[in-house]
């Protein structure tokens, strides 16, 4: 997280540098676009999860809705030492599940009608499991200040384009040849840096797809039990509904049928490992 945010910083001062910005004015800008990514954590920070619920479709139920599922949760929490989190269930005939909240305390549990009709109830204790690891490890925070991190890499991009366009980089052009060659530097930069973000992201999520599945395989006690839960959320044929590009990365299985990685390079730009892969290791516990 810190390098991320050193490598936004990075991105910023070239972009001003290059615009004809020097010394103190550069560093301005910087701390500008610093204090923008600050309020944006900060709001995604109180609001994240609301907005999530809020694309999911998901429905709050209580205890009386689904006893079963409400007693796995707290069982589960138990064992976790975590306070429960609101249980919601999207309408959807897909199997999956997403965990988001900004701390243990304020954490929410979703899952598809799907997933309860699809999966036995020691399959489902492994999801729900994995899931709460999420909380626990304090993933859905992490995920959330990366996907603002990564959409103020694109803000940064879409300044600097507009202004050179614009005239904004005249001051650099009519400098000394190094200036010229620096604006170069910031134009590949402004087309690679996204790309960089985007990857950073997705190599983030995928790390922390592994370690829900081994925390919630050490609480269960019963790797097999995720492991056949992977199995047939994968193969299902149909895609999550309500599931959006912004929230893919927080359900247990990639929610865009298609969309696994066949390859190294498909792989990068995969927000979740191969399920073959988390299979294979989770029956070699």
């Amino acid at each position: 997280m810190f390098l991320f945010t050193a490598f936004i910083a990075v991105v910023a001062y070239v972009f001003t540098f290059a615009l004809g910005y020097e010394g103190p004015s550069a560093l301005g800008f910087v701390g500008i676009f610093l204090i923008i990514a600050g309020f944006l954590n900060f709001f995604s920070y109180f609001w994240s999860d609301k907005v999530v619920i809020a694309l999911s479709g998901a429905k709050l139920i209580e205890k009386n809705d689904n006893p079963e599922l409400y007693r796995t949760v707290e069982n589960l929490c138990i064992g976790f030492g975590l306070p429960p989190p609101k249980v919601y269930i999207i309408d959807d005939p897909a199997p999956n599940a997403f965990a988001t909240g900004r701390d243990p305390n304020h954490a929410v549990v979703a899952v598809t009608t799907g997933l309860l009709a699809g999966l036995e109830k020691i399959e489902l204790e492994g999801v729900l499991a994995h899931e709460l690891s999420h909380i626990k490890n304090y993933d859905t925070r992490v995920m959330t200040i990366v996907v603002i991190l990564v959409g103020l890499v694109a803000l940064l991009t879409d300044v600097f384009m507009r202004s050179f366009f614009w005239g904004g980089g005249r001051r650099s052009r009519d400098r000394d040849r190094g200036a010229a060659i620096f604006m170069v530097v910031a134009l590949v930069l402004a087309i690679l840096a996204p790309i960089v973000a985007q990857l950073i992201k997705f190599a983030i999520s995928r790390k922390r797809e592994f370690l829900a599945d081994a925390s919630g395989a050490l609480l269960t006690r019963y790797p097999e039990g995720l492991a056949k839960a992977l199995e047939k959320i994968a193969s299902y044929p149909d895609s999550t509904s309500h599931a959006t590009a912004a929230t893919a990365h927080l359900y247990i299985v990639n929610p865009f049928r298609g969309q696994e990685a066949k390859s190294w390079f498909t792989h990068l730009f995969s927000t979740h490992p191969p399920v073959e892969e988390r299979i294979k290791i989770l029956r070699s516990m």
